[in-house]
């Protein structure tokens, strides 16, 4: 297949890595030209639980690129829609475009930008830190899964899957895509604020009664506005499955964390912040996701002001 990743992040340059390696034709589309420089001379280079060194093609122009069989969408919930405005040259009807990012709302945002119906939404439990430019470490592995908001099943999506498995991401096609993203976005609802706020590693989370306390408040708080959407979550017991994955990613640091201490701007609008405003509809009080996401958007403003310094 011809692939193309948006966004050279470390979930994006994981999945190029891995995918250019089996044997696809792997472009990355950057925004950003010396990122891109370094990248197209020093190749992606991934250590952890995958290993590899590998040269793939990467441009700033859509339009160096031409035709796709698949797009994957792997840049920040907030840069989506920007980053859809830029693939308007390669991105018709006929290429099918996954996003396999954080939060919820980003397969509408595409599908509005572009105008395009072959938008599905994924999720995956790989975890990954960007160490450098193209540099980064794999630090955890499980499913990966994708399909249609409507729950629709087609040959295209079941290629997709199998050439994401031939790659060693072993992934799975769902009809309920929706429920997964929910599902997915309320672990993230329980862990990554606090992690940013905290500075702590997923796995101490759970060590500490007051960090438990305020990461059930935050998932229940969440489990209910996604009853009052009518979701249907994939796990019986939220928490509980919460800290499952704080135990399984024990050591990972969140990418909010990542953000934070990189000093830069995080997805908390789209994880808690989103939460929080769809909660507003229902005239639901939310306050632990209103004062994680008001927390973690005061850290933000306030970078050039820290009393110590986060390296």
């Amino acid at each position: 297949m011809k692939i193309v990743v948006v966004g050279p992040g470390a979930m994006g340059c994981l999945l190029a890595g891995m995918l250019a390696k089996s044997g696809n034709m792997v472009w990355l589309l950057d925004k950003n030209e010396k990122r891109a420089e370094n990248i197209r001379n020093n190749g992606i280079n991934i250590e952890g639980k995958t290993q590899l060194h590998i040269k793939v093609n990467i441009t700033t122009n859509a339009t160096d690129i031409g035709k796709a069989d698949l797009i994957i969408i792997a840049v920040k919930s907030y840069d989506t829609i920007p980053a859809s405005e830029r693939l308007s040259a390669i991105a018709d009807g006929s290429v099918y475009i996954l996003t396999l990012q954080n939060g919820v709302g980003n397969v509408e945002n595409i599908k509005r930008v572009l105008n395009n119906p072959n938008v599905l939404g994924g999720v995956t439990s790989y975890g990954a830190t960007l160490l450098g430019d193209g540099v980064v470490r794999h630090a955890g592995t499980g499913d990966t899964y994708v399909g249609r908001l409507d729950g629709k099943l087609t040959n295209e999506i079941q290629r997709i899957a199998e050439a994401f498995g031939n790659a060693g991401i072993i992934t799975k096609v769902s009809d309920n895509i929706e429920g997964l993203l929910w599902s997915k976005l309320i672990i993230n609802v329980g862990i990554n604020a606090l992690t940013a706020i905290t500075h702590l590693n997923n796995g101490r989370l759970v060590e500490f009664e007051g960090t438990r306390d305020i990461m059930e408040k935050a998932v229940n708080e969440a489990v209910l506005v996604a009853q009052k959407k009518g979701i249907k979550l994939i796990y019986d017991r939220p928490f509980e499955k919460v800290k499952e994955v704080c135990a399984l990613t024990s050591a990972n640091i969140s990418s909010m964390l990542q953000d934070v201490l990189k000093k830069r701007k995080t997805e908390i609008d789209y994880i808690n912040g989103i939460i929080a405003e769809e909660a507003r509809t229902f005239n639901i009080p939310v306050p632990i996701n209103e004062a994680l996401t008001g927390l973690v958007k005061t850290i933000e403003s306030s970078y050039d002001k820290f009393l110590f310094s986060t390296n």
